[in-house]
């Protein structure tokens, strides 16, 4: 019985999302803006890497899990900056590969205020591979007859847009689309009786803000929140409060709505600034849903690191806040 109740709230958890291709989620979203906006290639103005990994609902055979890598730098003049991000998502037997390069411009180039607009481009492999599917009640020796044994895969190109603020290098805010084209990524060669659609990426809209506020000499306060929407999929919000301390820790809680509970869930954050280049990070998830009963909650690794000091105009940022 556990093995039919187990899928079946799984699905119901994300046919919500799922219906309009929601696109996937990490807990430390403010450390890894790039993925969703373009327009924070370079903001830092300085070259850093980043990478997560992210596996979701522990205990569940074929649960989700995410690689990501970024770099981001300025490119020839502060103005202008550039990156890359490459991504690998597994659910089940659906793999997500995809790659982006991005493009930004400061339309506001002083010494407190900055507004970039951001570019990017992406390539998308999606894939199913028949071949490791496993039936609960195998037709004969051959397995269910039913199912492809081969693997079906697509190719998508697609465009995306952005804005970031950022005053003082206390307080950002962006907003962003990082998919604009709606493509049909459905697997039908075969025309649907009327009512139906095949799957298609919507554009998804988010939003972010942060700040940095000042309690002591040894102690900043670091809010921060995004918003996702897209059509025919439920409003979502992640909300986080973190405490730097002495510029060496942060650490701090969020809460993402959603789900069909009092939320998504509840989630602990932790990062510690190893060097004045480098840190590393873990994020837990709670689950709050339905699936709580059944799973061991989501774990999230990160690790950032600044390739080059800081000098000139951000010279206050040499000790790294990854935060901004």
């Amino acid at each position: 019985m556990k093995k039919i109740v187990l899928p079946l709230l799984i699905l119901a958890t994300v046919a919500g999302s799922g219906l309009a291709q929601q696109e996937h989620q990490f807990t430390q979203f403010m450390y890894n803006k790039l993925f969703v906006n373009p327009a924070y290639a370079g903001a830092r103005g300085i070259p850093f890497v980043t990478a997560i990994y992210r596996n979701q609902w522990m205990g569940f055979d074929g649960a989700p899990k995410s690689v990501l890598a970024s770099f981001n730098s300025p490119f020839l003049t502060p103005r202008v900056g550039v990156g890359v991000t490459i991504t690998h998502f597994q659910i089940g037997l659906d793999k997500d590969f995809a790659g982006s390069l991005a493009y930004s411009y400061d339309l506001i180039p002083d010494e407190e205020i900055s507004l970039r607009a951001g570019i990017m481009g992406s390539i998308r492999s999606l894939s199913i591979d028949f071949s490791n599917a496993k039936t609960a009640d195998p037709a004969g020796p051959g397995g269910d007859n039913s199912l492809d044994p081969g693997k079906v895969s697509s190719v998508f190109a697609n465009v995306g847009a952005g804005l970031y603020f950022t005053y003082d290098d206390r307080f950002y805010a962006g907003f962003s689309a990082p998919r604009i084209y709606s493509n049909s990524i459905g697997i039908n060669d075969n025309p649907l009786p009327s009512g139906f659609q095949t799957a298609r990426e919507y554009q998804h809209i988010y939003a972010m803000a942060g700040a940095i506020l000042k309690l002591n000499e040894d102690l900043y306060l670091m809010p921060s929140i995004m918003t996702k929407y897209v059509k025919n999929a439920p409003f979502d919000v992640d909300v986080n409060i973190n405490l730097e301390i002495r510029e060496k820790i942060i650490a701090g809680l969020s809460y993402r709505a959603g789900g069909d509970g009092p939320g998504d869930s509840m989630d602990l954050l932790f990062f510690w600034q190893a060097h004045t280049q480098f840190g590393v990070g873990v994020a837990y998830d709670f689950s709050l849903s339905e699936l709580k009963d059944y799973t061991a909650g989501s774990i999230e690794l990160l690790f950032q690191a600044d390739l080059k000091r800081a000098g000139g105009k951000n010279k206050k940022m040499s000790n790294p806040r990854f935060f901004m």
